[in-house]
């Protein structure tokens, strides 16, 4: 299902296969219901989630060199690109761009806004080949580019994932599995969007705001994040929950504390 508002994946098809996450060990494995929740929106959590999510998807820890990222990896939503995986298909590529021209009209990458309302919602390249990719390198070097992307990463995935984590009651770590969710899956109406994820999870568990555990809850959102991924043959593999948040949930680091050391793709990788 591709519609223009609703992004229903991420560019798994060619990430997180095999990956292998190990934790280290940490203290605290349970915090009270209602308890404060540390905050993914703490600058350093927030660059540990960025590292983390470039790891799997960039096979580095410099998330900012992703700026440039852009290519086609064929799972039908055309290009992907940027820090988030921004795609052409699924609205959010063309809302950058155009917040992108709102701030700085006559960029390198204004011109390609009319191709980008005909494409979105599938996988098309017209309008967009054969310049496009380089265009987008190009205005990857633009601090003001650079912002825009860190803004609409923050206003349609991270500052929802973490108001809503919050609300939740969880820490750190539920507000990154929440992030992450909403970063493959959208956050629409489709069922294997987040809210309906979460919906999922409620169904056997609830957040520590409702009185429930927050390990139990967080295992039974995993729960319901893994079948979510199942429906679609690009998710299929599920180590991106399997062997690397669950390990963390497993080892009790609700806080995502570092060090943090773990393995992608056979690449070691860490966070002192």
């Amino acid at each position: 299902m591709f519609t223009p508002h609703v992004r229903t994946s991420r560019r798994t098809l060619l990430t997180f296969l095999g990956a292998s996450i190990v934790a280290s060990p940490l203290l605290s494995t349970t915090r009270a219901a209602g308890a404060a929740a540390s905050g993914l929106d703490d600058p350093a959590k927030k660059e540990i989630a960025m590292k983390l999510v470039s790891s799997a998807e960039n096979s580095s820890l410099d998330w900012k060199a992703q700026y440039k990222y852009i290519e086609d990896i064929g799972d039908g939503r055309g290009y992907t690109a940027g820090i988030i995986g921004f795609c052409s298909g699924t609205h959010d590529m063309l809302d950058l761009v155009q917040l992108y021209t709102d701030r700085e009209p006559g960029n390198v990458l204004a011109k390609y806004l009319p191709a980008l309302r005909e494409v979105d919602g599938g996988d098309s390249h017209e309008g967009l080949d054969p310049g496009f990719p380089g265009d987008w390198a190009k205005a990857a070097q633009d601090p003001a580019f650079q912002q825009a992307q860190n803004d609409e990463r923050d206003r349609v995935y991270f500052d929802p994932a973490v108001g809503r984590g919050k609300a939740d009651g969880v820490g750190t770590l539920g507000q990154f599995t929440y992030y992450d969710a909403i970063v493959m899956h959208g956050d629409g109406s489709d069922p294997t969007s987040f809210r309906s994820i979460r919906g999922r999870a409620l169904d056997r568990a609830e957040p520590p705001a409702q009185g429930g555990s927050e390990v139990a809850w967080l295992h039974a959102f995993l729960d319901a994040r893994v079948w979510a991924m199942r429906q679609e043959e690009a998710h299929s593999d599920t180590s991106r929950v399997d062997t690397a948040q669950r390990v963390f949930l497993d080892a009790g680091n609700l806080d995502l504390d570092p060090p943090l050391d773990w393995k992608v793709y056979g690449d070691s990788f860490h966070i002192g």
